[in-house]
């Protein structure tokens, strides 16, 4: 861990010609800056966003404060859970090809995969694989 002050931040960024950026101006604290730190459009910062792990509401109610909803029944399915990163690769049907993901579990063995174009629903437990454990994070 090294310290520095702003003038020194903005001395080190501007001396090798960096763009105004927070998470490049961190880069740049301190005396120990390498003089090629950066070259354009090849580093991206890693996005990470605090999602949790859920609440501890086990159904939906209306707004009376009856039940809506029944309880959910697991919240480990076939060993996946809501929020694991997975790749499914599905052989044939309509469904056909490789997706990744994150995944939202049905107590059923049918999953909804968000890949980045968008919501494949109904992909069974089988055809997945686990790349990623939830930890109570998005990574960008």
């Amino acid at each position: 861990m090294e310290v520095g002050t702003g003038g020194r931040t903005k001395w080190n960024r501007t001396l090798r010609g960096l763009p105004k950026t927070h998470w490049l101006d961190a880069a740049c604290v301190g005396a120990s800056t390498p003089h090629i730190l950066w070259s354009a459009g090849v580093l991206r910062p890693l996005h990470i966003r605090a999602t949790g792990h859920g609440s501890r509401q086990m159904c939906l109610m209306d707004k009376y404060g009856f039940p809506r909803t029944r309880a959910k029944q697991a919240k480990v399915v076939h060993g996946f859970q809501t929020g694991d990163i997975v790749r499914a690769v599905v052989p044939s049907g309509k469904k056909q090809g490789t997706y990744t993901g994150r995944v939202a579990v049905r107590a059923t063995g049918s999953f909804n995969i968000r890949t980045t174009s968008g919501i494949v629903e109904g992909i069974s437990y089988r055809y997945c694989r686990l790349r990623h454990r939830v930890d109570g994070y998005a990574y960008h």
